[in-house]
């Protein structure tokens, strides 16, 4: 019965080795299984991640190189825009030159215009003041020994003969012209008369071309009795 049970337990001592040894291995072999997965695993996550992580470091460069090419075209279009500005600054600067040059050329082709306008009133004026002495020059000079002369600057020049009884040949001479202001204006008396203002001034109120002649001459006759 010893026997037996010596036995017995050499046996079940014996069985719980190569358990143990059986379960062990299997232990281990489950645990280096798993540690193998568990590595794999973790490689092939972190091949994963790396080559995302490498994709979104290209987007990421990407983006900043897209970022780059618009601020720097951005900074065309913005140094673009200055000098357009600037074009349309010195084009409106030039319009208005150009219209106030244009302003300034039409003021002075109407005061040009205007002026001409006056001259050829003045002119007008005077022809018509000289057809005027002209006409009765004829006159003058059959009844009154009168000769009338046109001179230098336009102006006439009167010789009364016939007026010194000692000397009626002996020329007495009387100058007029038409001023600026187109008035008559005695510029010469030989002899002088004291009353030539006065008869100046009466045909200037007057216009009595005719009655100027006439006093000029009464004037110089009474002259030549003194």
């Amino acid at each position: 019965a010893e026997d037996e049970v010596t036995l017995f337990e050499r046996d079940m001592k014996e069985f719980w080795i190569q358990f143990k040894i059986s379960y062990g291995t299997e232990q281990n072999n489950q645990t280096a299984a798993l540690r193998d997965l568990c590595k794999e695993t973790i490689e092939a996550l972190s091949e994963k991640w790396s080559k995302k992580l490498k994709e979104e470091d290209l987007m990421i460069d990407k983006i900043q190189e897209y970022n780059n090419e618009i601020l720097q075209h951005s900074k065309y279009v913005a140094e673009k825009e200055e000098q357009l500005t600037e074009i349309k600054s010195k084009l409106n600067q030039e319009e208005e030159e150009q219209k106030n040059l244009t302003d300034s050329i039409q003021e002075l082709k109407e005061e040009l215009r205007k002026k001409m306008e006056i001259k050829s009133s003045k002119n007008k004026a005077a022809k018509e003041k000289v057809e005027q002495v002209s006409k009765i020059t004829a006159l003058f000079k059959e009844h009154l020994g009168l000769e009338m002369r046109r001179i230098h600057d336009e102006q006439l020049q009167f010789i009364f003969r016939h007026i010194d009884h000692k000397d009626p040949d002996k020329p007495y001479i009387c100058t007029l012209s038409i001023n600026e202001q187109e008035d008559y204006e005695v510029t010469s008396c030989t002899p002088p008369l004291d009353c030539i203002a006065d008869l100046q001034l009466k045909l200037r109120e007057t216009n009595n071309f005719s009655a100027f002649v006439a006093n000029i001459r009464k004037a110089f006759t009474a002259l030549s009795y003194k």
